[in-house]
């Protein structure tokens, strides 16, 4: 692939372009007071927004706002609504994920309820503000949809199963205490994580009065359904899923199904060997909007949106080339396209597909700005955010998207006056021809005459795409005194299929050679001190960072979070069996390549003291694959710390507690083994 420029925008050798994105003080600041940095401490007072929509006569906004439980180390959320202009902003209800009704006199949303776990509720939006638990299930209630008379409410459940065969032991005495009958697996995707053990549970489509009653079950069967749509005549729902006898181990194949409301009877819409997914009925009912594309053993490929008609003929691509990350789609009120929220190069902007062919930009900036509902005349509302402002809901019409009012500002009390780390966007050149984008922060008192200390933060997925988000972490790392890069290197999403793809069979490797010339980019720059950088990541990046420290020993120390160190034994172990299918062969059959792409393969050549970092619960990078690399390190006689997470699945940061525990770890490491620096402690 020498010589191919996958990505490209002109002919950069080194840096393409500098924007900084700065969070000032406070006017009038005495010019011997101190800057005010991030605090560490301020995370716990940091409130989030989510899901904001907005009333069908554009008057009211409704939106999740989310906490930190200080005293029961938690995340809570609660529902709060406002006036279109943001004003008269408060509190409404416990809860979370509202929706407004057809006619906008209700809402529909999530919350505890009776007899256990999380019911569904509905709240008049009348000045006396009835409330009604309308279900109480054994499970939770997930993608809540209205009818389109207002009349039930649609949603999707798991539904548990009975084991495939069970055996009962004789001569148990009365009142005697045996131990739990052991859990019987029989299917291929036995667990999840964050979710534990689904062998009992398929998930399924029901529907409920929206006044309360019966839930009915819709779909049936051996099968996982996705949400359901509601078509405009309030008929079927449609969704999809793959409902085949050989599902279970088919690769990159779903379709797209009906589901008769009244009779339970399901027609398949689509026919492709393939993927189609996320169907959306147009407004008229006449068309359903759809992604997909065809199979392929490609690592990563972007989907193309489709349109068909209602009975399934008639399918046609109406993205084109298109050739970006979608993040969701929502048809436009008179059926003539759809809107699309799209991630492309470390920005998140709005997008419009016709369905007459084609798609073009509605809004842009450098900013993470995604649209979340609007009204029948284009007055909408998202959430929004960039480098130095964190996430608020704004609200602006869909035909003059680069124009938003600013309608929350959850954080004002918090970051106020707080000076930020200066970022800065950079573009180089990696090996083989590759331009690469990443971002460097500053500490907020960057003097470039000055040595600063290194950190590397390399993204997970390995398909995933650092932002121009604002990051609370690494800008609490920039007030202690670091210099912080974070790269997209090849193999991620935003850039196009070609370079997500181009670490297919090569992953981790060739976006090494990417990260380490980011590196050499910033060293350039005459501010770092190279006896003292550091290097970490999580998941794709723990495997990155344990692939780095086994090819280089210009790190001072490293944490590798979460890693796949070991592909011969992560591929039957983590949770689901496609990871199978990202080798040429099985590794019975030829295990060359999962050595030849494992860590642990390289562990002898590690030198740089490393901690590893994995939540107890972890079922997507299993904590054997963190012990296996550990055991190794002790052996070698490599400085190593193994730090266990308790309450985490994947990643060490959900509960906010770890979050502080997972900043501060990481800073000790650095500190212990830095060169003859002082590094800023808290």
């Amino acid at each position: 692939m020498s010589g191919a420029k996958l990505f490209s925008r002109t002919s950069w050798a080194t840096v393409i372009t500098v924007f900084a994105l700065v969070g000032s003080p406070s006017t009038g600041m005495a010019q011997d007071e101190p800057v005010r940095t991030v605090d560490l401490e301020m995370y716990l007072d940091l409130e989030s927004v989510s899901g904001p929509q907005i009333a069908p006569d554009g008057s009211e906004i409704v939106y999740t706002r989310g906490w930190v439980d200080k005293m029961n180390d938690r995340r809570e959320s609660s529902i709060w609504i406002m006036n279109a202009d943001g004003s008269k902003n408060r509190f409404l209800v416990d809860g979370s994920g509202p929706i407004w009704s057809p006619d906008g006199t209700r809402i529909a949303y999530t919350a505890a309820g009776d007899p256990e776990g999380t019911q569904i509720f509905v709240r008049w939006m009348d000045d006396e503000g009835a409330t009604s638990q309308v279900t109480r299930l054994e499970s939770s209630p997930g993608g809540i949809r209205w009818s389109p008379n207002g009349e039930h409410l649609s949603f999707s459940m798991n539904v548990d199963a009975e084991p495939a065969f069970m055996v009962t032991p004789p001569g148990r005495p009365d009142g005697a205490t045996w131990v739990e009958s052991p859990r019987v697996v029989t299917r291929a995707d036995y667990r999840q994580d964050r979710v534990g053990f689904v062998d009992g549970a398929w998930r399924h489509l029901f529907v409920v009065p929206a006044e309360g009653g019966t839930a009915r079950q819709l779909t049936d069967g051996d099968w996982n359904h996705s949400t359901g749509e509601w078509t405009p005549d309030g008929a079927e729902l449609v969704f999809s899923s793959l409902r085949t006898e050989d599902s279970e181990l088919a690769w990159r194949q779903s379709e797209v199904y009906a589901v008769d409301v009244a009779s339970g009877g399901i027609r398949q819409l689509t026919r492709r060997n393939g993927q189609d997914f996320s169907p959306l009925p147009s407004p008229r009912g006449d068309l359903i909007a759809y992604r997909g594309s065809d199979w392929h053993d490609d690592t990563y490929r972007n989907a193309g949106i489709y349109v068909m008609e209602r009975d399934g003929d008639s399918p046609r691509l109406i993205s084109g080339d298109f050739d970006r990350s979608i993040n969701g789609m929502q048809w436009a009120a008179d059926g003539s396209g759809l809107y699309l929220t799209v991630s492309s190069e470390g920005t998140r902007n709005l997008h419009f597909a016709s369905v007459s062919g084609g798609v073009e930009a509605i809004s842009e900036g450098e900013h993470m700005f995604a649209l979340s509902s609007f009204t029948a005349d284009g007055q909408a509302v998202g959430t929004f955010t960039s480098p130095s402002v964190p996430s608020d809901i704004v609200g602006f019409d869909l035909d003059d998207a680069n124009r938003r009012e600013q309608l929350t500002r959850v954080n004002d009390d918090v970051l106020g006056g707080v000076t930020f780390g200066e970022v800065e966007e950079v573009w180089y050149e990696s090996v083989e021809d590759f331009d690469i984008q990443g971002w460097i922060i500053h500490p907020p008192d960057f003097d470039p005459n000055k040595k600063y200390p290194l950190m590397l933060a390399i993204h997970g997925g390995p398909h995933g795409m650092y932002n121009v988000g604002f990051n609370f972490g690494w800008q609490e790392h920039a007030a202690n005194g670091y210099v912080v890069l974070y790269t997209n290197p090849r193999g991620s999403s935003g850039y196009g299929s070609a370079f997500g793809n181009s670490i297919k069979r090569a992953y981790p490797g060739k976006d090494f050679d990417d990260l380490m010339a980011g590196v050499d980019l910033v060293v350039d720059r005459g501010y770092i001190d190279e006896e003292n950088m550091f290097v970490y990541g999580c998941s794709g990046g723990g495997v990155l960072t344990s692939w780095v420290v086994g090819h280089t020993d210009r790190f001072a120390a490293a944490s590798a979070n979460c890693p796949v160190t070991n592909w011969l034994s992560f591929v039957g172990t983590t949770d689901g069996i496609g990871w199978y299918r990202n080798f040429d062969n099985f590794p019975w059959d030829d295990p060359s390549e999962h050595l030849r792409r494992s860590p642990l393969m390289y562990v002898g050549n590690v030198t740089t003291p490393t901690m590893l970092m994995t939540g107890v619960n972890d079922l997507r990078t299993p904590m054997p694959q963190t012990e296996e690399y550990y055991a190794a390190l002790k052996v070698l006689g490599v400085e190593t710390a193994m730090i266990r997470f308790n309450n985490e699945w994947h990643g060490t940061s959900s509960t906010p507690s770890n979050f502080l525990r997972t900043q501060l770890f990481l800073r000790e490491w650095f500190r212990m083994h830095s060169r003859g620096m002082p590094v800023t402690q808290d």
